[in-house]
């Protein structure tokens, strides 16, 4: 029998989190639940979840903090749980590394259809490390490999989490290529994916933060339609 894959959920409201355990458990998921963020960080190595649902305010060491810290260590995808609405709140999230965001309160079959599309997402990454061993685009100064998910930019290693890489490569591998919000979500989140157009533009912002444009290529907007990696004579 297959393991179970286990969740983390981190929330200070003790019955919102049993009833989201409730129902990831009827999923078939193991879960282990934390009330505050320390407790979460403390546990997290042993627990070794596959994903955490983290809620922003928590006592003490709140979600944005734990978030931050979560990502120093491990590429376990995290979603982001909050009364919050705002944009500014959505993007803080996924600019410190967070895959998803949820605004509660939120409906369970979405909750757990998002968790499962990550999980399948991510479950799929190993296979595409070992598909190919030329899964390599090179540029001056810029080397991205997508065998074995590193970056080097002028001659430094870049970390970078899966989704960042995976944008980059796919976007440097067809140079020139303009592509849309949305077809850059398709290809790189997958057609399940049920958060909006912005969360491209985090992440593009995140690339751009790594990694200066070149005198020979760059990230380039293409106002009003995406983007695309640009190759200069």
């Amino acid at each position: 029998m297959a393991e179970k894959q286990k969740i983390m959920i981190v929330d200070d409201d003790n019955n919102i989190a049993e009833l989201i355990s409730l129902y990831l458990i009827k999923e078939c998921f193991d879960t282990k639940i934390e009330n505050d963020g320390e407790s979460a960080l403390e546990d997290f190595d042993s627990f070794a979840p596959d994903l955490v649902l983290l809620d922003i305010m928590l006592p003490g060491i709140d979600g944005y903090r734990v978030c931050r810290e979560l990502r120093t260590r491990t590429d376990t995808p995290i979603i982001m749980l909050s009364a919050k609405g705002e944009v500014f709140d959505k993007v803080l999230g996924l600019e410190l590394g967070a895959d998803d965001y949820m605004e509660k309160p939120f409906d369970s079959k979405e909750l757990v259809a998002r968790v499962k599309a990550i999980l399948r997402r991510v479950s799929k990454e190993p296979e595409k490390k070992v598909e190919s061993d030329d899964k390599i685009v090179e540029y001056p100064d810029l080397k991205i490999n997508l065998t074995n998910y590193s970056v080097t930019y002028r001659g430094e290693n870049v970390d970078m989490p899966p989704k960042e890489l995976e944008l980059l490569y796919f976007l440097a591998s067809q140079p020139n290529h303009v592509f849309t919000r949305e077809q850059l979500l398709n290809s790189i989140w997958g057609y399940e994916y049920m958060g909006d157009t912005r969360t491209v533009d985090v992440h593009i912002k995140r690339l751009r933060e790594k990694i200066n444009d070149h005198e020979k290529w760059a990230i380039s907007t293409i106002w009003g339609v995406g983007y695309k990696f640009e190759t200069r004579a």
